[in-house]
């Protein structure tokens, strides 16, 4: 007799996850759904889609493997009715349960869905987080500031990583001084260990090209793990291959060069294939034995047990209002070229390429170019959210909102960034080889050819004075700003003006 349904997500492949952990395998049934519901809420990348589909399969099988029932609905099911909580009435009517046990999602719209399905849900928390809920708001009660640093440290003395007794490894948390290196011709990494897709892999591939070939994205060539072992392999060659050089250039940029020395093992831990504890001690390890440099080993570490569990804890603790915030009023619509049609700006573009090529890019990417441009061209946060939950195989809400909407769009009125981070084209050149080559001029501050990161930056800060003249990290930009002359501010705005009029007519810019 079936006691209770134990829903198991897309991104919950992972076999200690809190639901099976509390399931009892000789009575309970698993429920996995492919449904048409997750895949187009917003027009999720091929890849990313089929990044899922694949592994679902796979945790499936590894399940029924190891004894558990499990009743999977894939998504050319007749019977699918196409909804999580669709699925889990149909199972529920199938098996005879009234009772279904869920690990809680992460986006607050499927939280509020399992909530309104009329089964008896006992929704539990997410254990593969360093930091529970109840942790994170404990920390940041009464803070003025909840800033990453700060949590970062909690989660390096919590889990003992790089620590030295109660002391950082090295003398100090944080590293970063040591990871801005600008970019280098002399790229000796060939990018992320690629698998090819077996049987498993192709008909998803081919089902997913029959369903969602409109969306944004080239589907194939195909080549992410899609099972633990694979993600595991990954993991092994990033550390030995690539992790010795990651600190030093983590935030440079070239056009040839898509993946520098980046792990790409983000979507196998955001979906469950990989345990982030498991990817910090692999990193830890390298720097033990010498094989690795303590700025790369902390620089990266910090992503995974600073980034990604703050901007988890940021989400939860904010509530499901926080995807919709808009603390600056930007409203200019997203342009296509954000989905593929032509830009003149190349670093715009190749990292809009990059993105449909292999449903990545890095997080100065996304930061400094797209979002930067975002940014400053002020559109609108919820359309910009939107676009990087699509086409991002990592992308999820409960790290992709506060990434976007607090770090990158400043849309949550400062609770992340402690100032917007904005940019000239000057940065960009710095970091990247983006500039040699582009229709603008980096150079060019004004007039024909002027790069639109400079026109715009002026423009950003010039039209939001009021709010941001007395943050203490800009007072800097406003005292340039108003030593120049009259005449060139009143230049700089209008042809940043005609910039945006172009933009919002739809030409080419």
């Amino acid at each position: 007799m079936v006691s209770r349904l134990v829903l198991i997500l897309g991104d919950q492949l992972t076999e200690t996850i809190a639901a099976l952990a509390a399931a009892d395998k000789t009575r309970d049934v698993v429920v996995m759904a492919e449904v048409a519901e997750e895949g187009t809420y917003v027009p999720h990348h091929p890849k990313k889609i089929a990044l899922i589909l694949a592994a679902m399969r796979k945790f499936a099988a590894r399940l029924r493997d190891d004894g558990w029932q499990v009743a999977y609905s894939e998504l050319d099911d007749s019977e699918n009715t196409q909804s999580i909580p669709g699925e889990l009435i149909r199972r529920a009517e199938q098996y005879g349960a009234s009772e279904v046990i869920a690990t809680e999602p992460g986006e607050f719209r499927l939280i509020e869905a399992l909530r309104d399905c009329p089964l008896n849900i006992q929704i539990l928390e997410d254990t593969r987080f360093i930091a529970a809920h109840a942790e994170f708001d404990a920390w940041a009660k009464g803070r003025k500031a909840l800033r990453m640093e700060y949590f970062y440290r909690e989660m390096r003395r919590k889990t003992g990583l790089m620590m030295d007794g109660d002391a950082p490894a090295g003398g100090q948390w944080n590293f970063d001084h040591d990871n801005r290196k600008p970019a280098k011709e002399g790229v000796d990494y060939s990018g992320p260990m690629q698998f090819t897709p077996d049987t498993t892999v192709e008909a998803v591939l081919d089902m997913v090209e029959r369903r969602f070939g409109t969306h944004f994205g080239d589907l194939r060539p195909f080549w992410f793990a899609t099972d633990q072992g694979q993600a595991r392999q990954a993991l092994a060659y990033f550390v030995r291959e690539a992790l010795p050089k990651f600190g030093d250039y983590q935030d440079a940029m070239l056009a040839d060069h898509r993946f520098l020395y980046h792990a790409l093992v983000s979507p196998y831990v955001n979906i469950g294939l990989l345990d982030p504890l498991e990817v910090c001690q692999a990193a830890e390890d390298a720097w033990k034995e010498g094989d690795v440099p303590i700025n790369a080993a902390e620089g990266f570490i910090r992503q995974i047990i600073g980034w990604r569990e703050y901007m988890r804890g940021i989400y939860y603790h904010e509530g499901p209002d926080y995807p919709s915030r808009n603390g600056l009023g930007h409203d200019r619509k997203l342009p296509e070229f954000f989905w593929g049609s032509e830009t003149r700006m190349r670093c715009v573009s190749k990292a809009v390429e990059q993105t449909g090529t292999d449903a990545y890019a890095h997080h100065i990417q996304r930061l400094m170019v797209t979002g930067n441009f975002a940014l400053l061209a002020g559109l609108d946060p919820a359309e910009v959210s939107d676009w990087y939950l699509a086409v991002y195989a990592d992308a999820f809400e409960w790290v992709e909102a506060p990434n976007v909407v607090g770090m990158s769009q400043f849309a949550d009125g400062g609770v992340i960034a402690s100032k917007p981070y904005v940019s000239s084209g000057a940065y960009i050149n710095r970091m990247s080889d983006y500039c040699k080559g582009c229709h603008y001029k980096v150079s060019v501050k004004t007039g024909e050819g002027a790069c639109p990161f400079n026109l715009l930056y002026w423009h950003f800060l010039d039209r939001h004075r009021d709010r941001l003249s007395g943050n203490a990290r800009m007072g800097n930009m406003y005292r340039t700003w108003d030593r120049m002359d009259e005449a060139r501010r009143k230049t700089v705005l209008a042809d940043a003006d005609a910039f945006l009029a172009k933009l919002d007519a739809g030409d080419v810019v």
